[in-house]
C-alpha cells in the first residue's frame, strides 16, 4: 500500500511509478491519496501492473489526531504485506502504526521523505519535528534521497543511523540520449531563432514558477518557456505571464515519459523555494542540458562542476536572470555544460543502482528478499 497526500506527478510519484512499472506483476499495489482529485500520476502506471485506487474503503488521511482514527488505519493496514508512506501528508498513518503495532499484527512500514512544501520551505516546524520523532519509532526504515535530508533525519528527527536509508534517485540514462520528436510536446512548436527554456514540476506554490516567468521576462523576445506539469498554481502562473506580456508560454499539463520530450529544451530551469534531490534535474542532465537552478537541497552537489556557477541564491532574482543571460548568449558554453552534466548523470545516477537498493529494502522488510530481484 502506498499512502500519499496527493498523487499528481512529482519527483516521489515519478519514482514510485517507475518502480511499479519495472516490477510489473510481482506486487499488487494499492494507492491511497488524501486528495482524491490529485491522481495525475496514475496515468503513468503501466496497464500490466496490478493496482487499485480505493476512495471510500480506505480511512481518510485528513483529520485531527485521535485513537479512533489511528485504530481505523491500523486495521486497514492489516490487509497488506508492506505499507509505504510518503512525506508529511501520510504521517498520521505512520503514527497509527507506531501506536498499534505492539498490540496488533501489522505489516512493516517504510516511510519516505522527499522534501517539504511551502509551509516548511524555509524552516521546519518544531511540532512536526517532534511528531516525526515519535511516529517513526516503529518504521522498518526511513528512506531519503539527499544528503541534506539524511542529516535532518539523524540530527533533527533523531533517527538512528541504522534506520535511515540514503538512496539517490536514478533514471534510465540511456533513454535520455535519444533525439525526441519535434512534436513530442502537445501544442508546442519551436519558433525560429528562439531558445527553449523548460521545466518539469508539479504546479505548486513551493515550485515558485511565477518567479521563473519574471526572471525570463527580459528575454521574452529570445526564448520560449515550457512548463510541464499540473497542479493548483496553474492560474497564478498564467496571470504572471499575462501581467508581464510573456506570450511564449506553453503549459501542456502532465506528460509521461520525460525522455520523450525533455531533449527539446535548450536550458533546464528550476525555480523552487525548496527541493531535496529533484529527479527532473537528473533527467535534464541525462538529456545533455545545462541548468539554471535556485540553490536548494542537494542541487549544487548534483550538477557537474561547470554548472555550479548557475546554481544561484533562492531570493536573488537578478542573479537568476544573470545566469540565464550568460547561457542564452553562449551556445558553446551551453553545449559544454550539457555534456558535463550528461556524464555526471551517467556515472552517478544510474537507475539500476536505485532499483536494486529499493528491491533489497522492500524485499527484506517483507521477509521475501528475492521477490523483486531478477
Amino acid at each position: 500500500m502506498h499512502l500519499h497526500s496527493g498523487f499528481n506527478l512529482g519527483g516521489k510519484e515519478a519514482r514510485a511509478v517507475r518502480l511499479m512499472n519495472i516490477w510489473g506483476n510481482r506486487l499488487h499495489h494499492t494507492v491511497v491519496s488524501a486528495d482524491h482529485d490529485a491522481m495525475g500520476a496514475a496515468k503513468a502506471i503501466s496497464g500490466d501492473v496490478p493496482c487499485d485506487f480505493p476512495k471510500k474503503a480506505a480511512p481518510s488521511l485528513h483529520g485531527m489526531p485521535g485513537l479512533r482514527r489511528y485504530r481505523e488505519w491500523a486495521r486497514y493496514m492489516q490487509e497488506f504485506d508492506l505499507v509505504l508512506t510518503y512525506n508529511w501528508g501520510a504521517m498520521d498513518a505512520v503514527m497509527a502504526h507506531r501506536i498499534f503495532s505492539p498490540f496488533m499484527h501489522l505489516p512493516p512500514l517504510i516511510h519516505h521523505e522527499d522534501g517539504f512544501n511551502e509551509d516548511e520551505a524555509h524552516r521546519l516546524k518544531a511540532k512536526r519535528n517532534i511528531f516525526r520523532r515519535l511516529a517513526l519509532g516503529s518504521a522498518h526504515a526511513l528512506v531519503v534521497p539527499s544528503r541534506n535530508l539524511d542529516r535532518i533525519a539523524q540530527d533533527i528527527w533523531r533517527r538512528p543511523e541504522r534506520q535511515v536509508q540514503l538512496i539517490f534517485n536514478g533514471i534510465d540514462v540511456d533513454a535520455y540520449a535519444r533525439q525526441p520528436a519535434s512534436d513530442a510536446i502537445p501544442g508546442f512548436h519551436r519558433a525560429e531563432g528562439k531558445l527553449v527554456v523548460g521545466t518539469l514540476a508539479g504546479l505548486r506554490a513551493v515550485k515558485n514558477l511565477p518567479r521563473l516567468v519574471r526572471v525570463l521576462t527580459p528575454f521574452k523576445d529570445r526564448v520560449q518557456l515550457v512548463i510541464v506539469g499540473e497542479g493548483p498554481e496553474r492560474e497564478s502562473i498564467e496571470q504572471q505571464a499575462h501581467a508581464v506580456g510573456f506570450d511564449a508560454l506553453c503549459m501542456p499539463g502532465f506528460l509521461p515519459d520525460p525522455w520523450k520530450y525533455i531533449g527539446l529544451f535548450d536550458i533546464f530551469a528550476l525555480s523552487s523555494d525548496s527541493e531535496q534531490f529533484p529527479i527532473s534535474l537528473v533527467e535534464a542532465m541525462a538529456a545533455g542540458l545545462p541548468a539554471v537552478s535556485t540553490d536548494v537541497g542537494d542541487v549544487r552537489n548534483m550538477v557537474a562542476k561547470s554548472n555550479v556557477p548557475f546554481v544561484v541564491p533562492v531570493t536573488d532574482e537578478q542573479a537568476i536572470a544573470d545566469a540565464f543571460s550568460s547561457l542564452i548568449a553562449d551556445p558553446a558554453l551551453r553545449h559544454t555544460i550539457g555534456q558535463d552534466n550528461r556524464e555526471r548523470a551517467r556515472s552517478d545516477y544510474c537507475e539500476a543502482d536505485m532499483v536494486a537498493r529499493y528491491a533489497a529494502l522492500y524485499g527484506s522488510a517483507m521477509g521475501r528478499p528475492h521477490i523483486l530481484t531478477p
